[in-house]
């Protein structure tokens, strides 16, 4: 199911490492990782290149800064390493739905972008996600799209078609990687 060359894998964050909220993470004492995520992250690390691409409406519409986003890093940063782990790159969209950019998911902008600075190519990268636009930005980016059932991953794959390659979390998708490394 999974390509034994993966590597890079690319991930959301709200949805797939830290609990969503449709109120947007505004603050670090509102991020909270979802269990087993962190370790996850730790055990794909070993293996290969992990980063996350991530919208960040929330700051274009005024409800949070961009230090308080690079606050809500360095709490995810902080215990990524405490659970084991090594910083890894966080590539954001600051923009709204209706900016125009590049970078916003569900174009590929954030994506091409990790792709090139890791020196991949997008046929070995996989971009696991939990929302329709995260499919459709690794489609765009040719990579290998990923749905996680965490975050809002149920409601879109209710609404998914055709379905997409699925797993129910993070920890899940780290040990079918894995397996799939071991067999080629």
């Amino acid at each position: 199911m999974l390509p034994p060359n993966l590597s890079l894998v690319l991930l959301d964050r709200d949805g797939v490492i830290n609990a969503d909220s449709k109120d947007y993470i505004k603050v670090p004492d509102e991020w909270t990782p979802i269990s087993g995520a962190l370790e996850a992250i730790v055990q794909l690390q070993q293996h290969v290149n992990v980063a996350v691409c991530t919208n960040q409406s929330g700051i274009d519409r005024g409800l949070f800064s961009l230090d308080d986003l690079h606050a809500i890093h360095e709490k995810f940063q902080s215990a990524l390493t405490s659970a084991g782990g090594s910083p890894i790159s966080i590539y954001f969209c600051p923009h709204g739905p209706h900016s125009g950019c590049n970078c916003r998911k569900p174009r590929a902008g954030l994506l091409t972008t990790a792709i090139t600075q890791f020196g991949g190519t997008p046929s070995s990268t996989l971009f696991a996600g939990d929302s329709p636009r995260d499919l459709a930005a690794a489609e765009a980016a040719g990579c290998l799209p990923v749905l996680l059932r965490t975050g809002n991953g149920t409601e879109t794959l209710a609404s998914a078609h055709p379905a997409p390659i699925t797993f129910d979390d993070l920890s899940e998708l780290t040990t079918s990687i894995l397996a799939a490394k071991r067999q080629g």
